[in-house]
């Protein structure tokens, strides 16, 4: 793919995963701020557009960078398990882990850093979100989406499901999407951007060190949902 002023931020991320890399270290949003054009949200950074499109172009000749999954020619039902077996049982794994640490970290720093309270509330009301919400997807939503690729691929009329169209229930992940980005984008702004406080003890490291790596999978699953399966379900719907 050409890289483009033009272009918005989660076609890039879709067609060019190591671009990935180079939006998470200058604070790009490519999952929920997807549609933004490149222009806008290097605006928002204030990084020159050049610049940006420059360290793309060297990401995606990096010798050392891993070679990114094909994911926008792979099969729907590859992608659903991918998010199902690495990004929610990522989530649920470290739901309990961080909630510890969150507890460990209050209990004995609460009074001297507040703002660590607010960080666990926040936290707490993401993760029961994403639960919820990954709920519905794997009982709903991608079980339809399987059965729509399955059907195309033997030639068959696609099946019809009580919610309508798929972009009924997508807009709403979306919409949840967004939700759980913007709490997150609160706690890192409490956090000081994950940087630990001077003379922080271990639990306190290893919380902010877990917090800011659930944001980091919590950005390239929103991205693989918004920017790719979503858009692919949609297109196949509609014949595409």
């Amino acid at each position: 793919m050409r890289i483009t002023e033009e272009a918005t931020v989660g076609e890039i991320a879709a067609a060019e995963p190591s671009s990935i890399r180079v939006f998470e270290a200058l604070g790009i949003d490519y999952c929920c701020g997807g549609k933004r054009g490149l222009a806008e949200a290097c605006s928002r950074i204030g990084t020159p557009v050049e610049e940006v499109i420059s360290r793309i172009t060297q990401a995606e000749h990096d010798a050392h960078a891993p070679a990114p999954a094909a994911w926008a020619q792979a099969r729907l039902s590859a992608i659903i398990r991918h998010i199902v077996d690495h990004h929610h049982a990522y989530v649920r794994n470290e739901t309990p882990r961080i909630g510890a640490l969150l507890e460990k970290v209050v209990s004995r720093h609460g009074k001297s850093h507040a703002y660590i309270g607010e960080i666990q509330n926040l936290f707490l009301a993401a993760t029961q979100e994403l639960e919820n919400h990954m709920l519905r997807e794997e009982q709903v939503l991608f079980p339809h989406i399987v059965r729509m690729e399955d059907a195309a691929a033997a030639g068959l009329p696609l099946p019809p499901a009580f919610f309508g169209s798929v972009a009924m229930p997508i807009s709403h992940m979306i919409a949840e999407h967004d939700d759980a980005g913007a709490l997150f984008a609160s706690i890192s702004q409490l956090a000081g951007g994950y940087v630990p406080p001077e003379a922080a003890c271990g639990t306190f490291q290893a919380l902010y060190h877990g917090l800011h790596e659930f944001e980091r999978d919590l950005h390239e699953h929103v991205h693989l949902e918004n920017n790719v399966l979503f858009l692919r379900a949609i297109a196949l719907e509609r014949g595409n």
